[in-house]
């Protein structure tokens, strides 16, 4: 079965950076669009980056974002990550690991990962 788990979320200092992994399994991860979600304490959830199958590579980010995360993904390890610079108060939240049903970033979301919480704070 599909899997997803997150990893590398904490408490990190404004202006500090994290690298979150989400490690996959249980489907072909070279085929399909991956995008990090979030969602922060009353607030909806916001799509933050989304990178294309393997061989589609295109990228997208949330305007909050650009400039300071970006998305890759390993086919080796099938694994995506989010690297997060610069981060702000704003930027707290439970980032969630998202499959989507096609190589495409416009495609329907699928299977989601269990989240892993980023706190910004000093």
């Amino acid at each position: 079965q599909v899997q997803l788990v997150e990893s590398g979320g904490g408490l990190v200092q404004p202006g500090g950076s994290l690298r979150l992994s989400c490690a996959t399994s249980g489907f072909r991860f070279d085929w399909y669009a991956m995008s990090w979600f979030r969602q922060a304490p009353g607030k909806e959830r916001e799509r933050v980056s989304c990178i294309g199958s393997l061989g589609d590579g295109t990228t997208d980010y949330a305007d909050s974002v650009k400039g300071r995360f970006t998305i890759s993904r390993d086919g080796v390890k099938s694994t995506v990550y989010l690297e997060m610079n610069k981060l702000k108060a704003e930027d707290t939240a439970v980032y969630y690991c998202v499959t989507h049903v096609g190589s495409s970033c416009y495609g329907n979301n699928d299977y989601w990962g269990q989240g892993t919480r980023v706190t910004v704070s000093s």
